[in-house]
């Protein structure tokens, strides 16, 4: 049985607060007989950024991995993330876990029968999104060899190879070749990397 809970915080700029978000969770962890180990708060941290720009959320997942608390409470689904991908992640890892999720605002409870099958839905359709990406991509490549295109970096051609490599027995270095001839840096270490073969 659910006993311990983590509380996870966020507003996206320092002009606003979590103090509603707190009130409203504390009251359903003691309603529900949890008892908070920690709140975890991210002030002023768009949701939209990953969690390792986001200490609070990056500390508590690590602590959810410890198993130092049963469920993570949160107001809203967007106050863990933006990104369908980055929600799915972070759904996983509790779950792989063994940390429930409680969302106040779209009524989940992953220590329920109903929550637990939502969980398992997501789950279900992260794999689903995966695989169709998977497909997409193998099915552009596929695509590209049949008409011809070439794959990877387009060529820079033999010309500006050439003058990569006369700068290169210059002594010139990388960097000021590569803005020299208005190309990339990794162009011109692959061209060094040939030349020295």
């Amino acid at each position: 049985m659910t006993n311990t809970a983590a509380i996870y915080l966020r507003v996206s700029t320092n002009e606003q607060t979590t103090q509603n978000q707190r009130e409203a969770l504390q009251a359903v962890a003691e309603k529900a007989g949890w008892e908070v180990a920690e709140v975890y708060e991210d002030a002023g941290i768009s949701g939209a950024k990953a969690r390792d720009k986001r200490p609070a959320l990056d500390r508590l997942m690590k602590d959810a991995a410890r198993r130092r608390f049963d469920v993570v409470m949160a107001w809203s689904v967007d106050r863990l993330g933006r990104s369908l991908t980055d929600l799915v992640g972070l759904f996983e890892d509790l779950k792989a876990s063994q940390v429930d999720l409680y969302l106040h605002q779209q009524a989940l409870d992953t220590s329920t029968p109903s929550g637990k099958a939502m969980f398992q839905m997501c789950g279900v359709f992260a794999e689903f999104e995966r695989s169709m990406i998977q497909e997409r991509v193998k099915a552009g490549l596929e695509r590209a060899r049949k008409s011809g295109t070439r794959l990877g970096r387009p060529s820079v051609g033999d010309t500006v190879e050439e003058a990569i490599r006369e700068r290169l027995e210059a002594g010139m270095g990388k960097r000021k070749i590569a803005d020299e001839l208005g190309v990339g840096k990794g162009t011109v270490v692959r061209v060094a990397r040939a030349q020295a073969a």
